[in-house]
C-alpha cells in the first residue's frame, strides 16, 4: 500500500478507537517481574473490540492463589487529559493489600493513557447526561479484567473485592449486582460522575440526575459498599456524598457511609498517596478484615 494511504488508514483506525494489531497481542504478562511486590505489566481484555486494557499486577511471594483485589481508577471528560493520563499505579494502596495477602490487578480502561482507543464510559454533557450508562460501562471493563484475573492459576475465583476511585468508584457501584460469591466486597472513594463541573470546586453537573442513578444501582445490589469519602473532597463533598449513599441504601443497596479526615490540599485524591492509604488504613481493615487472608510475611 502506498505509504500515504497506510497513514491515513491509521489515523481512521486511531479515530475509530481501533490500533493496529491489537487483536494480535498476547494478553498476560508483558514482561518480567519487578520490584516493588512483583510488579509486572500485563494486557487484559476489554469488553468491546478495541485494544487491550494495559495493567499494573503486583502479588505477595509465592504462588498462590490469592484473592484478587481490583483497583479501579479514576477519569475525567476532558479528552486532551484522558489522553495525557499516565497509567495508574496506586502503588501505596496496592501494597497495603498485597501485605494482606491479596494479588492486585490496576488496569487502565479504554480511552485512557497508553491504552487508548474508545472512551466507552462518556456521561455526555449536563443537560443530556446519562450518569447509569456511565457507570455500566465502567462496570463491563472492570468485570472484563476480573473474568481474565479469575482464570489465572494464581488467582482464587472467590473473594474478589474491587477498590473504585472517583469514576471507577461510580463503576464500582453498578457492579454490586455481582454474585456475592464472586465479588466480596465493594471500597468506593468518593464515587461520582461529573464533579467540579467546569473545574469549580462543590459544583456536580446535574446533580439529580446522579442522585437518580445511585438509586438505580442500589435496586440491584447484593455486595456490600464501604463508602468513603475525605471532609475536604471538592468533587463530591461529604454532604453530596451522603445524599448519593442515601439514594443507593434506601433503593435496596448495602453501604457503610464513612467520612475520612481532611487530607492535603484536595481530599479527593487521599487513595492515591501513601500518606492517604495511612490515613484511610482504619476503615480499609474494617471492611476487609472479614475477607481478608494471613497476612504475608517477609522473607
Amino acid at each position: 500500500m502506498h505509504p500515504a494511504k497506510v497513514l491515513l488508514a491509521a489515523v481512521v483506525l486511531a479515530t475509530l478507537g481501533v490500533t493496529p494489531g491489537a487483536a494480535q497481542q498476547n494478553l498476560g504478562a508483558q514482561g518480567v517481574e519487578g520490584e516493588p511486590n512483583r510488579l509486572q505489566q500485563w494486557l487484559v481484555p476489554s469488553p468491546d473490540l478495541g485494544p487491550p486494557s494495559h495493567a499494573l499486577l503486583f502479588r505477595p511471594p509465592g504462588d498462590g492463589p490469592f484473592p484478587l483485589a481490583l483497583i479501579a481508577h479514576a477519569s475525567t471528560q476532558n479528552v486532551l487529559r484522558r489522553a495525557q493520563m499516565p497509567q495508574p499505579e496506586y502503588r501505596a494502596l496496592a501494597a497495603w493489600l498485597v501485605a494482606r495477602g491479596f494479588a492486585v490487578l490496576v488496569p487502565e480502561r479504554p480511552g485512557h493513557g497508553a491504552t487508548g482507543g474508545k472512551y466507552l464510559e462518556d456521561q455526555g454533557g449536563c443537560d443530556e447526561a446519562d450518569y447509569a450508562k456511565a457507570g455500566r460501562s465502567t462496570a463491563d471493563v472492570i468485570a472484563a479484567a476480573m473474568g481474565f484475573a479469575r482464570k489465572q492459576s494464581f488467582i482464587r475465583t472467590d473473594g474478589m473485592v474491587v477498590i473504585g476511585h472517583s469514576a471507577g468508584g461510580w463503576g464500582a457501584l453498578a457492579l454490586a449486582n455481582e454474585d456475592p460469591k464472586h465479588v466480596a466486597a465493594i471500597i468506593a472513594f468518593a464515587p461520582g460522575r461529573g464533579g467540579r463541573a467546569n473545574d469549580f470546586p462543590n459544583q456536580v453537573c446535574a446533580p439529580h440526575t446522579l442522585i437518580a442513578a445511585a438509586g438505580e444501582f442500589g435496586k440491584t445490589a447484593r455486595v456490600p459498599v464501604t463508602w468513603l469519602v475525605a471532609a475536604n473532597d471538592s468533587y463530591f463533598a461529604p454532604a453530596f456524598s451522603r445524599q448519593l449513599a442515601d439514594a443507593f441504601r434506601n433503593a435496596g443497596g448495602k453501604a457503610d457511609f464513612r467520612v475520612l479526615g481532611a487530607y492535603g490540599s484536595e481530599g479527593h485524591w487521599l487513595p492515591e498517596t501513601e500518606g492517604g492509604v495511612k490515613s484511610a488504613a482504619g476503615e480499609l481493615d474494617r471492611a476487609l478484615k472479614p475477607r481478608m487472608p494471613n497476612p504475608v510475611r517477609k522473607r
